[in-house]
């Protein structure tokens, strides 16, 4: 009678630890795997992507705000540095999953990649002391001294506008020299250079005046058909205009906030 109260007692155990091993509780949810946006750029386009000599790290208006990008769509961002020509072919093979480099939105373009919404607006900007307020566009530069850099699409459009007396420079620096020194009244130059020239100190001094012109919009690029990853770029955008981080980002590269 022992005996067979020991065995019954072995298999009511044996039991109760299969039992427990089957269906005793319920087995945790495995931690959701963390979403990776493989970004590639080519950093030699200051202020959009560059990197300080001696570091690996990419600095410049893109990088912050394809973090901030990354961030508010719950993405880990990891950025390599790739030729801007083969940024394209790399989205379409899949090697990577985003093009964040100055790219602008053209028809050609469009053909083999999709782009987020346009990010940042490039072309000309004119540039005037900051006591000035007689010059608000480029129609008030008629008749006035405008400092260009030689061979630019400023020049061109200096030399476009009625009765303008045109000083060419060789370098962008020597143009804002003059304008600082009082030697003309305005400089006309690419949006993202004059940008950087305030962002390092010269708001102090100076300030853009009027639209951009010749506008040019640059984009993030994937690969085509990439609608999740497109949409979650592009909610991230909106959501960092309308919190005031994107204004906060395009400050600290261009020394002012966004023309609209």
């Amino acid at each position: 009678m022992k005996k067979l109260m020991l065995v019954i007692m072995a298999m009511v155990a044996a039991v109760a630890l299969v039992c427990a091993g089957c269906g005793g509780g319920e087995k945790k949810a495995a931690a959701p795997k963390e979403k990776v946006m493989r970004v590639a750029c080519e950093p030699t386009f200051a202020p959009f992507e560059f990197q300080k000599e001696g570091s690996k790290q990419f600095d410049g208006f893109d990088m912050d705000l394809i973090r901030a990008v990354g961030k508010q769509a719950g993405y880990k961002v990891e950025i390599s540095n790739m030729g801007f020509d083969a940024l394209i072919p790399a989205l379409q093979a899949g090697n990577i999953d985003v093009a964040c480099s100055g790219m602008t939105i053209t028809d050609e373009r469009k053909k083999a990649v999709d782009f987020s919404a346009p990010y940042y607006t490039s072309g000309l900007i004119i540039l005037v002391n900051k006591d000035n307020d007689s010059i608000k566009s480029l129609a008030d530069l008629k008749g006035k001294s405008i400092a260009v850099q030689i061979g630019t699409t400023g020049e061109k459009k200096g030399r476009s506008v009625e009765g303008a007396k045109i000083k060419a420079f060789n370098a962008n620096t020597e143009a804002v020299m003059e304008l600082q020194n009082k030697g003309v009244d305005a400089v006309i130059n690419d949006a993202p250079v004059v940008g950087y020239y305030l962002a390092q100190g010269g708001a102090k001094v100076a300030k853009t005046v009027g639209s951009v012109m010749e506008a040019e919009e640059y984009g993030i690029a994937v690969k085509k058909g990439n609608k999740q990853l497109l949409d979650d770029i592009n909610k991230a955008l909106a959501e960092l205009k309308k919190n005031g981080e994107y204004e906060k980002i395009y400050k600290t590269w261009f020394g002012e906030t966004a023309k609209k």
